[in-house]
């Protein structure tokens, strides 16, 4: 599956949950030099969105988002970014209302952050 020397896990094991602060920084380390390549293979795209998962399941049990409204979280997300009400208007149209949970997927790919935030 991995390129000589690119620290890949082998075709016959098994990835498993990350378990500790030294395999998330080893394994997010593996996942920059894959979106690092220029021409990956489908494999070494494949084993990016594995990698990516795993980093993105023990980053949300480490760091749980604290809970707050949907509307308080865009606000502070907004905040945070620098973004205008007129740079998100074409991902919720023109409503007044509760963020739909079809806004709620555009918005968590436009943040790229869970869309629980947003639900």
């Amino acid at each position: 599956m991995g390129r000589a020397g690119d620290g890949q896990k082998g075709d016959n094991e098994i990835m498993r949950a990350i378990t500790s602060d030294r395999e998330h920084r080893r394994l997010l380390k593996l996942l920059m030099k894959l979106d690092e390549m220029d021409h990956p293979t489908p494999d070494e795209e494949a084993f990016a969105e594995v990698l990516t998962r795993l980093i993105e399941d023990y980053e949300e049990k480490q760091n749980p988002f604290p809970r707050v409204s949907p509307s308080e979280s865009l606000k502070a997300l907004m905040e945070e970014r620098g973004v205008q009400q007129n740079d998100i208007a074409p991902l919720l149209g023109n409503t007044r209302r509760a963020i739909s949970k079809a806004q709620a997927k555009r918005l968590a790919e436009f943040f790229r952050v869970p869309v629980d935030l947003f639900i």
